[in-house]
């Protein structure tokens, strides 16, 4: 099986994310699409960022009506910080049938160089990039690497850094996330302070 994994806080997840993921799992050559929830770093913790738990579950809401789409909290259990080497090497020992690729937008791809053993991760791992607005100069050389997928997906400028900023300011932002990520969000109170 083909899995896309699709890294993320989803601090909260919202409908940009599950466009995204669902656009990977109907038109690019992936079987799923893991929602991989990253953990926050415990030397870093913002009071921004919910629980993992609590941003796990509402992955789990958000996708449960959607069968190719699976949340993941694979990296709750391997050491911190995560890196994205470490995590697909895990994966390759624990599920060996699977073929694991990666899921990005532009802009990471401008700076995957950057990445802890990037070229162990193009090696072994095709990646999909999905577009983004960015100022970032493109990097053009791995653009056209062999194992870069440049998928042409609708381009999403939500971001979850202004759903919480809107909750706080008391704005509603209802139409930006799935129903039940609504409710859990509304019924706990969440990024109002």
């Amino acid at each position: 099986m083909k899995i896309g994994l699709y890294f993320g806080t989803y601090n909260p997840i919202h409908v940009g994310h599950l466009i995204i993921a669902n656009h990977m799992a109907e038109f690019a050559d992936l079987d799923q699409i893991w929602m991989v929830v990253t953990p926050h770093n415990p030397l870093k913790k913002k009071a921004t960022l919910l629980d993992d738990q609590q941003r796990l579950q509402m992955v789990f809401l958000a996708t449960e009506d959607y069968p190719k789409i699976k949340p993941s909290d694979i990296e709750f259990k391997l050491p911190q910080p995560s890196y994205t080497v470490i995590t697909l090497e895990h994966l390759k020992e624990k599920y060996p049938n699977h073929k694991f690729s990666l899921i990005m937008g532009e802009d990471n791809l401008k700076t995957l160089h950057k990445w802890r053993n990037y070229e162990v991760i193009l090696e072994n791992h095709d990646i999909y990039v999905y577009p983004r607005i960015s100022d970032e100069p493109e990097n053009v050389e791995l653009k056209s690497h062999p194992k870069i997928h440049v998928i042409d997906a609708p381009i999403v400028e939500i971001s979850s850094t202004f759903i919480r900023n809107s909750i706080k300011e008391g704005k509603n932002i209802q139409p930006l996330l799935p129903p039940k990520v609504w409710e859990y969000i509304d019924h706990n109170n969440f990024y109002k302070k």
